[in-house]
């Protein structure tokens, strides 16, 4: 409406300007080389605009003759384009659909017609993927390199050919240079922390960690610092006391729940007399995940205390989880330990209706200790055989003695505390049992063959039917030895010692036998 209303009022003036200057006439005369020529303003004025429209026009035609040559080739250059991007999305369809010829064929056109363009190096090397010529992959790599917008995806395709072909210096290289040019790069930054790590280099690991801190969450960056701060903290355990026991505070302040950082912690802070500031650490660790390394440190608080002592203060770190079956086994250990088997069967009662192998074996342990009884004790470890399994350190199907901060194939913080068969779906069967009547203080005679009670059918476990998975490199696992526990010192408690030499034979001969 508003311009309808423009126009009108424009088309109104300009009426009202030609009547005034038609209502007005003059005259104009002009005397130039003898010519005399005289007419009115008005016919003055339009001879005058014709004059002006026929200068454009003849100005127009002589300014496109002039630049006909130019315009010729924009028009071809334009054209040439035009036809190399239509290769490119050949191409870069036909690499989509697994044509490798056609993706090969787009390449070499769209080189031809295209050759410096960013697209054109891409579909290069991905068509040279694709139909196995790394040389020529690699070579269209190291041409993204010579330029400042494809330099990035230069490095990332000399990344993933090194890893194809197991280069891994040639690998970290360009992790590593990608990472300077632009430290916010994720994969870069991921790829130069799975490497160090993989060569135990914590202290490098930590340095790529903290180049791409503004990149990650919060709380990853966190986990994952913790995570390397514990390796390099056990690394240098035996060599540098003083910088583990600051890499494990650290590590806690972190992640207060990483269990390994807790119980270095919690040992190195009682080495150094800080018990409650350890009790502290280890209470926070074991209320988020209870585990039996944070069970052990906690009872070994204070050096030179006996059994009994132990007993109370691990009774006071499972109050925080009763019922939980990682404090009734703790219970039971000290307990045992402090060779009141009444408590330790008490501790073990509420989870003998579908005992794990370590709670079958622990009972085991009792009925040797306390009574003797050979039949008692094959019996459970009868039972532990065929029991369900208990958590430990796994990762990618490998099970490990110890936590480890880098799975076998280098991925970072992959170990978990859980059930290794949970990690393909198989549980392995389990025989519900009720605990044995209680037994008399004074060691029973021992039961003739036939009078035993039955001992429950072997069975191996079921297998997990096997996968197809993709062919990869194969990394040698080194598996960490068996622990074969604390030796006994000079603090250990005599009167245990005096009372039951037998039962620790026995136990040991055990151990060895399930190993």
């Amino acid at each position: 409406m508003i311009r309808l209303v423009a126009f009108l009022v424009s088309v109104a003036l300009l009426a009202a300007g030609v009547a005034w200057v038609a209502d007005r006439p003059g005259d104009i005369a002009v005397n130039w080389m003898g010519y005399h020529i005289e007419t009115s303003v008005l016919v003055a004025a339009l001879a005058l605009l014709v004059l002006v429209i026929a200068a454009i026009v003849l100005w127009s035609i002589l300014r496109g003759i002039w630049r006909s040559p130019q315009h010729v080739s924009l028009f071809f250059r334009h054209r040439r384009a035009m036809k190399g991007y239509l290769a490119v999305s050949r191409g870069l369809v036909a690499i989509g659909a697994g044509d490798h010829r056609l993706a090969r064929k787009s390449a070499d056109e769209a080189a031809r017609l295209s050759p410096n363009e960013s697209l054109t190096l891409l579909l290069t090397a991905q068509s040279a993927q694709l139909a196995g010529d790394r040389a020529g992959a690699e070579g269209a790599f190291r041409a993204m390199l010579r330029r400042e917008e494809t330099r990035l995806l230069g490095l990332r395709g000399l990344f993933v050919e090194a890893q194809r072909r197991d280069d891994a210096p040639a690998a970290l290289h360009a992790a590593e240079e990608a990472a300077r040019v632009e430290p916010s790069l994720t994969w870069a930054g991921h790829a130069v922390i799975r490497f160090r790590s993989a060569a135990r280099d914590w202290r490098g690991a930590l340095e790529a960690l903290e180049r791409m801190k503004n990149s990650l969450e919060k709380h990853i960056y966190r986990r994952k610092r913790a995570v390397l701060l514990t390796a390099h903290a056990l690394a240098v355990a035996d060599t540098d006391r003083e910088a583990s026991h600051a890499s494990a505070l650290e590590a806690v302040k972190l992640a207060p729940d990483l269990v390994p950082a807790a119980a270095l912690a919690g040992r190195r802070l009682a080495e150094a007399g800080e018990a409650r500031k350890a009790g502290k650490i280890l209470s926070k660790a074991w209320a988020a995940n209870p585990h039996p390394d944070i069970a052990e440190a906690y009872a070994n608080l204070r050096f030179g205390d006996s059994a009994r002592e132990r007993l109370a203060r691990v009774k006071r770190l499972v109050e925080k989880l009763p019922g939980h079956v990682e404090s009734a086994l703790a219970l039971a250990r000290a307990a045992l330990d402090a060779r009141d088997f009444t408590a330790a069967r008490a501790a073990l009662a509420s989870h003998l209706a579908a005992p794990t192998r370590r709670i079958a074996t622990l009972m085991a342990e009792i009925e040797e200790a306390e009574h003797g009884d050979k039949g008692r004790v094959r019996e459970w470890m009868a039972r532990a055989m065929r029991a369900a399994g208990d958590p430990a350190w796994t990762a990618e199907g490998v099970v490990s003695d110890r936590w480890m901060p880098v799975t076998p194939k280098g991925h970072l913080d992959g170990f978990e505390w859980k059930p290794p068969l949970a990690e393909i779906g198989v549980s392995p069967p389990v025989i519900e049992v009720s605990e044995p009547a209680p037994q008399p203080t004074a060691a029973p005679e021992a039961k003739p063959p036939e009078a035993m009670p039955p001992q429950p059918e072997l069975k191996p476990e079921p297998k997990p039917v096997a996968q197809a998975k993709p062919v990869e490199a194969v990394i040698p696992l080194v598996h960490a030895p068996d622990d074969p526990g604390p030796d006994p010192g000079p603090e250990s408690d005599p009167v245990a010692e005096t009372a039951a030499p037998p039962a620790r034979d026995t136990w040991q001969r055990i151990r060895q036998l399930f190993r």
